[in-house]
């Protein structure tokens, strides 16, 4: 078994594209709750630069390959990665809730790097099919080295964390993890096919968003709680607590990609109604209006494919039909069923730190 390390790797230090600005970088956000966790939080971040500069492995049958060197640019895209560490926040709910039922081990570092390493996998592919130009405040991998190399390097992050899993020591880690990764896949093709479908519920919808984005939160919580070593009936509620944090968290995101501020999210905006995605919103508002305008609506905003849409007069339409007030009210709902789960626990620092994090979720877009 791999040291985990205790100090910040640093990557090679090669010359990143001339016309980007990390001073720009909206990565690193600091959330309260995290300092709680923070030396080990510190600890998972490292774990994943590790194994972004990790030489290849040795395939069966065969010398290690470690004295292969990588290519001069191959270098330079992985230290381009490598300085774009965003919030850290599904690491951070699976140490939380490691300390909300026992002590941190090296195990809960190991699992969360492979959790934040699907989790950036998943941001690579998202940027190629969103035409996504911005993420954590910089310049995405398709829009400076093109699609093709910002598929691969998600691959790449991919295959790392096969090799991790295949190290673990904890057989139901594994497990849990490749659920979660198929429910993810299938919650993001859901959602492809689900693109001009203009009489999609919200029952659908909350399906998809679980899938694609709150499965990872709830097994999050859960490893969290399962590898210190939790009750089953406390592990399931730090599951049900990430689910409906993860719910609420990418509720959230969907409002912001119509209202909020690139400057302030760091990321390309806009993309779900240029894509012709359905969120929450934009759902209740198709509810809220006649037949004849809702067909001006689906013409005007949704199925334009003549290029971006107007923002801000969809965003006057919404506010005017409380379409905004309807999507923030029913994420607080999913909010107060995440505290909610808290509940069995035991009073703690660390369950009040949940408890933070999941109203953090809702007043992003406040």
């Amino acid at each position: 078994m791999s040291r985990i390390p205790r100090i910040c790797c640093t990557p090679n230090a090669m010359r990143l594209p001339e016309h980007t600005d990390r001073s720009t970088c909206a990565s690193g956000v600091e959330i309260p709750a995290f300092r709680l966790v923070a030396e080990p939080l510190r600890r998972v971040r490292s774990l994943v630069c590790e194994q972004l500069n990790e030489h290849l492995p040795a395939l069966a049958g065969s010398e290690p390959s470690a004295h292969r060197r990588r290519p001069e640019a191959m270098d330079r895209l992985i230290e381009y990665v490598s300085g774009r560490s965003g919030k850290m926040i599904r690491p951070a709910l699976l140490l939380l809730a490691g300390r909300c039922c026992g002590r941190i081990t090296d195990e809960h570092v190991r699992i969360a790097a492979i959790i934040e390493m699907i989790h950036n996998a998943t941001l690579l592919h998202d940027d190629v099919i969103d035409e996504g130009q911005k993420r954590r405040g910089l310049p995405t991998i398709n829009r400076l080295w093109g699609n093709e190399t910002a598929v691969l390097l998600g691959d790449l992050l991919l295959s790392r964390v096969f090799k991790m899993c295949a190290e673990l020591e904890e057989p139901q880690a594994s497990r849990v993890i490749a659920a979660a990764a198929v429910r993810l896949c299938e919650g993001e093709l859901k959602q492809a096919i689900q693109k001009h479908d203009w009489l999609l519920t919200e029952p659908d919808y909350i399906e998809a968003i679980t899938d694609k984005s709150a499965v990872l939160f709830r097994s999050s919580c859960y490893l969290g709680a399962v590898l210190a070593g939790a009750s089953q009936e406390h592990a399931q509620s730090l599951a049900d607590y990430g689910l409906n944090a993860g719910i609420a968290f990418q509720m959230t995101d969907d409002l912001l990609d119509i209202v909020g501020d690139e400057r302030k999210t760091g990321k390309t905006l806009g993309s779900d109604v240029d894509k012709h995605k359905l969120t929450l919103a934009v759902m209740h508002l198709l509810r809220s209006v006649g037949d004849e305008e809702k067909e001006t609506i689906i013409n005007s905003f949704l199925a334009n494919e003549g290029g971006r849409h107007d923002r801000n007069a969809l965003v006057k339409m919404l506010s005017g039909y409380g379409s905004l007030d309807y999507a923030r009210n029913r994420t607080q709902e999913f909010v107060s069923a995440a505290v909610g789960a808290l509940a069995g626990l035991e009073e703690s620092e660390a369950r009040e730190a949940l408890v933070e994090v999941a109203k953090f979720m809702a007043d992003r877009a406040t």
